[in-house]
């Protein structure tokens, strides 16, 4: 909307990661120089740390373009997966099929070809993106995986991207063999001030723009104040400083305008920053909490009364019409009890919820797409109905589907939510998820890929 009233041939402060706008300023350059490095001579687990909005993924991204030519790279974006899925998901990058089974089988024939890009020369790196939402089950996986090995060198180089979270998950005793195997640890801080007013002028550059800095010393330190120093929020606040300056038609960002954006973006400081629990405890936590409201109920007599007894043996048990009011028996007007609502999928017990969704699957086509909300082993269905039971009232339940399924010999059950024509609009879809599910690390798949 601005572009043209700037000089600008594109939008320069996009959060999406873009490594043309790419500032190496801050350590940046120097940080991404030191992992090129330890990815390329060394063979520990490489770590990097960052706040919410500080850069990771945009670092990440630009490991994956600089690399050599003789590095082959497997980019996992989503860790959530079960652990089982994540030698199947690297698989899927080296191009190789991994044989269906128990025990070390598909181990075994990833190392086969892990040996083969080695012997041609090669090295293999896997860059993992949000880290510290894996389960410890990932993680140990992960470190088993770094045990991978020839006679002399490592197969497989892994480097972690991750929130300052990932620190207190490998502080955990049971973490500390893998903690043990990372050689290098990297921290992404926030910016300084001093750096903010050489980011702004950099991204503008990046995208364009030939005039003198926009943004006066006294803007650029209100938004040093309201971002932290983090490059999404300054981002964030940079297009609403530049979009509000737009629509009052001046070229000058001073306070006026940053403070615009800045009630706009309603940001809370970082140190009040709500931290979501993690994925894998939310099952706990909803049995935790139902088992408390049980026990206070208890304590303060507030328990329901008991049930009245069942009819006995030969005793008829009543219809509706004789529990019914006399009036609506006599005017044939039907009640609640006399006709019952009709079952849907989002009140199906949980067998026929699966069997339900199975049809769906049979019947969709492969290129539908939908939300994978949870996976979990089949056996813990009262996680299942949990997780279940606390999902946001806003959420369509018709378009909530359990199903069940079998990879690496092992039972899973999934719990996945929509149908979308494209993976562009399941994406879209997933964006606008409440808070709470987003905290769960959802994603999107394919009808044939669950097929």
């Amino acid at each position: 909307m601005y572009l043209e009233h700037f000089g600008l041939r594109e939008a320069p402060f996009r959060i999406t990661p873009h490594t043309e706008f790419f500032f190496a300023g801050a350590r940046r350059g120097a940080t991404l120089e030191a992992l090129i490095y330890a990815v390329t001579h060394d063979e520990g687990i490489v770590k990097v740390c960052g706040e919410v909005g500080s850069g990771k993924t945009m670092l990440c991204r630009m490991l994956l373009e600089k690399l050599p030519g003789s590095v082959e790279t497997v980019y996992l974006a989503n860790p959530s997966l079960p652990r089982e899925e994540i030698l199947y998901a690297i698989a899927d990058e080296l191009r190789v099929v991994l044989p269906e089974g128990r025990g070390q089988q598909p181990l075994r024939a990833l190392q086969e070809r892990l040996l083969e890009i080695y012997a041609a020369g090669r090295r293999v790196v896997i860059l993992i993106d949000e880290a510290h939402a894996m389960a410890p089950e990932c993680l140990e996986e992960i470190r088993l995986l770094s045990n991978l090995e020839s006679n002399r060198h490592k197969l497989l180089q892994i480097v972690l991207f991750g929130q300052p979270e990932l620190d207190a998950r490998l502080a955990e005793p049971g973490m500390r063999q893998l903690k043990e195997r990372i050689t290098h640890n990297f921290a992404l801080e926030p910016l300084h001030r001093k750096d903010i007013a050489g980011y702004l002028s950099f991204r503008l550059r990046a995208a364009g723009y030939r005039g003198p800095d926009l943004f006066t010393p006294r803007a650029v330190q209100l938004v040093s104040q309201a971002s932290e120093g983090l490059t999404r929020r300054i981002n964030i606040l940079a297009d609403k400083a530049l979009l509000a300056a737009f629509s009052e038609g001046t070229h000058q960002i001073d306070t006026a305008q940053v403070r615009a954006a800045i009630r706009d973006a309603q940001f809370r400081p970082m140190r009040e920053t709500y931290r979501p629990p993690r994925p894998w405890l939310l099952g706990g936590i909803a049995v935790l909490l139902a088992a408390t409201v049980a026990y206070l109920a208890g304590t303060r007599g507030s328990a329901p009364p008991p049930a009245p007894p069942g009819p006995s043996a030969g005793q008829a048990t009543p219809t509706a019409q004789t529990e019914a009011p006399a009036s609506a028996v006599a005017s044939g007007t039907p009640t609640a009890s006399a006709v019952p609502e009709p079952s849907s999928p989002a009140t199906l017990p949980l067998e026929q919820r699966i069997a339900a969704t199975r049809a769906w699957i049979e019947s969709s086509p492969d290129d539908r797409h939908f939300i994978q909300l949870l996976a979990t082993d089949a056996g813990k269905h009262d996680d299942i109905e949990n997780f279940l039971a606390g999902l946001p009232a806003s959420l369509d339940r018709e378009q909530l589907r359990v199903y069940r399924s079998s990879l690496s010999g092992r039972d899973r059950i999934g719990v996945i939510y929509g149908e979308y024509p494209s993976r562009e609009a399941a994406a879209r879809a997933l964006q606008a998820l409440p808070a709470e599910l987003r905290a769960g690390q959802p994603y999107v798949r394919s009808v044939g890929k669950l097929r």
